[in-house]
């Protein structure tokens, strides 16, 4: 009986206990539940470089873009090269070895000057030709003067002596001729040798020398031993592209502006555009024809300048207006209520009075910050 009393104490406390345990595992469930549902987030608004407040806006000056009326300019780059029709080549009419070099590339030559020598065997068969005709000259004329009185005491017909004059004829034209192949060689006749001289044809500047001590040279064949230019006119030849060769027309003129000489500019004329576009950059080649003042070299390169007829209205403002950041250039702009907005634009060229031109980004009337970099050291705190 006890044993049956104690079965059923327990089995009355745990359906007691039951419910509250059921409620107590509901509950659980329902805070695991929220606790792992979705939360409603915050928004925290990040500082917009382009739109922003600063808390004394009344501390920076304000300035009002003024209107700058010019023409449109077109900045290319350039490299100096030479007048093709100004270039004249060196030959050697002789083949042989060079033997003595009295010049060398870059060097600035006078016409008629001893430029380098040539040991040729072309000399020694143009001087037996020339001893031949000798030889044949002399037998002919005395034939000829035999003829000549035997013709007159009647021992021979007058066609006779027609033949023998004509051999005389021709052996006074091969004479000529073998005496101006000597000369043409660079050798005297009367003192025949093997060396042939070669002198600058023009005066210039030494621009390409394809030769070298002891080095072969061959008559009248590429490449030639040296090439003269005349350097008181030069090219610049400039890569322009597509979108801007309206810009450019022939016969009018472009500013070059060399960087060695920042001091000095000078006028080129263009005489001829590409007809055939580079087709990776879609850029034409423009040809500038310089007088070149001594102050020119080859592979220089240089910037031009082409102007336009048209005029354009852009704003000018102060350089410290113009903050360069990052490789652009930025101003600042009041936008009301504290705050201020940053605008990209591009720069033209330096006016006077510390002012400079704003192709792009602002127009006149715009007001900017007078000192944009004082604003951004703001900003940056």
């Amino acid at each position: 009986m006890k044993r049956l009393s104690l079965i059923q104490a327990i089995l009355c406390t745990g359906l007691i206990l039951l419910p509250s345990g059921c409620q107590r595992s509901v509950k659980a469930k329902q805070d695991n539940a929220e606790s792992t549902g979705p939360t409603q987030a915050s928004v925290v608004p990040d500082f917009d470089a382009s739109h922003f407040k600063v808390d004394h806006p009344e501390q920076f000056a304000l300035i009002t873009a003024q209107e700058y009326v010019a023409s449109p300019e077109l900045n290319v780059t350039g490299v100096v090269n030479p007048d093709v029709s100004r270039q004249v080549p060196v030959i050697s009419l002789a083949s042989g070895k060079i033997v003595e070099i009295h010049t060398q590339l870059g060097d600035e030559v006078k016409k008629g000057q001893l430029l380098f020598k040539v040991r040729s065997t072309d000399v020694s068969g143009a001087y037996s030709d020339y001893r031949k005709a000798v030889v044949n000259e002399e037998l002919t004329k005395v034939q000829l003067d035999r003829a000549k009185v035997l013709y007159e005491h009647g021992a021979i017909p007058k066609s006779a002596l027609e033949a023998a004059q004509n051999a005389e004829d021709d052996a006074k034209v091969d004479l000529d001729t073998a005496i101006e192949h000597l000369r043409l060689l660079g050798s005297d006749p009367d003192h025949p040798t093997g060396i042939v001289n070669v002198y600058a044809p023009v005066s210039g500047v030494i621009t390409d020398q394809q030769i070298t001590n002891a080095a072969g040279v061959q008559a009248l064949s590429a490449p030639n031993p040296l090439t003269i230019s005349d350097m008181s006119h030069v090219w610049i030849l400039c890569d322009v592209y597509e979108n801007d060769l309206a810009q450019v027309r022939v016969g009018e003129f472009a500013d070059i502006h060399v960087v060695a000489y920042p001091d000095k500019v000078l006028k080129g004329r263009i005489s001829n555009i590409g007809p055939i576009l580079d087709p990776n950059l879609r850029t034409a080649k423009v040809r500038l024809e310089v007088g070149n003042p001594g102050i020119l070299r080859l592979g220089m390169f240089v910037t031009a300048t082409f102007h336009s007829h048209r005029r354009e209205v852009y704003a000018s403002i102060p350089t410290s207006a113009i903050l360069h950041l990052r490789d652009r250039e930025w101003v600042y702009t009041p936008a009301g209520n504290g705050y201020f907005r940053r605008l990209e634009v591009t720069s033209g060229n330096m006016l006077p009075d510390n002012m400079q031109a704003v192709i792009s980004g602002i127009e006149p009337g715009t007001k900017v910050i007078s000192n944009a970099l004082d604003l951004q050291h703001t900003v940056s705190q």
